[in-house]
């Protein structure tokens, strides 16, 4: 069943392409007949006219406008499988369209993607920083790296979680020198607030977790709300006040002693990061090496 429904697209694209079944057969080296025959088995199999046939030339129909969209997606992914597997090259080359968040992508994965094109010479790296929804498919991504997002995929997406971002309240020595370093949620509330402001003007509620450790979120009362986390972290190391900071963004001004963790108690996890790519570019050797690469990221 399986041979007969790729043999019956095949004419039919064709058909669709050379706009008349003579025409198709020509191409195909067989007869009109065949291919006409191929197109109402393809008809009766799906029980919806495909094309109007008239004496001058083939028109689809919308089901027959539809499903020639679904046969192109077929035999692009069955060509791309095609010519990687009977190339036998493992030679990543070509080029590789990636797509970034804005700050994570800069200060985390920026780090891997410069000695992965040191050792492939022959790729050409086009990468994308932004924090919005980005379409794979409009948009050509070979690769994407999410922070969040729905974990409800399409089956024509593959992914690989990479685990979840903890949220650490921090602030400088300094600050908490001066103002007093809280050893509760009801202390840690009379600090001074820096928190992150949205597009749509709102601020983003602080995390906690709950006795029987359940997220809850909090609206709190702020000293000055920032809508670019790199402010947020100048206003932070610069002893302004207190924030509530992903792991992967305050961990090398933990380590160099610029900003210390309070609560240590509440670090509730945060969003996840999550590799996306298209499930029919895996066998690529560009996007299997990648892939490879990025398995190194951390987010925790």
């Amino acid at each position: 069943m399986h041979d007969q429904r790729l043999k019956d697209i095949v004419p039919f694209v064709t058909a669709v392409e050379s706009g008349s079944f003579s025409a198709a057969a020509e191409r195909l080296h067989v007869t009109g007949s065949a291919v006409s025959k191929s197109v109402t088995r393809l008809e009766a199999r799906l029980g919806s006219q495909l094309l109007e046939r008239t004496t001058r030339r083939l028109a689809l129909t919308d089901a027959g406008s539809a499903y020639y969209q679904t046969c192109l997606r077929i035999l692009e992914e069955l060509a791309e499988a095609e010519a990687v597997l009977a190339a036998q090259r493992s030679i990543p080359a070509g080029r590789l369209r990636v797509a970034l968040p804005n700050t994570y992508g800069r200060l985390e994965v920026m780090p891997l993607l410069i000695p992965f094109c040191q050792q492939h010479p022959d790729l050409e790296l086009n990468v994308t920083f932004s924090d919005r929804f980005i379409d794979l498919f409009d948009e050509g991504i070979d690769v994407a790296v999410r922070i969040g997002g729905s974990p409800d995929l399409p089956a024509s997406l593959g992914c690989r979680q990479m685990g979840r971002e903890r949220m650490l309240f921090c602030a400088s020595p300094a600050y908490l020198d001066r103002a007093g370093r809280p050893n509760s949620e009801s202390e840690l509330l009379a600090h001074r607030a820096i928190m992150y402001e949205r597009v749509d003007g709102s601020t983003k509620p602080w995390l906690f977790t709950t006795a029987d450790g359940h997220p809850h979120w909090r609206s709190v009362p702020h000293r000055m709300a920032l809508g670019d986390v790199d402010a947020q972290m100048q206003a932070l190391c610069g002893g302004l006040g207190v924030a509530q900071m992903p792991s992967w963004l305050v961990r090398r001004p933990l380590a160099r002693g610029e900003l210390e963790v309070i609560l240590p108690d509440q670090q509730p996890d945060g969003l996840p990061l999550t590799l996306v790519w298209p499930r029919r570019k895996q066998l690529l050797p560009k996007v299997d090496a990648l892939l490879a690469a990025l398995g190194e990221l951390e987010i925790g």
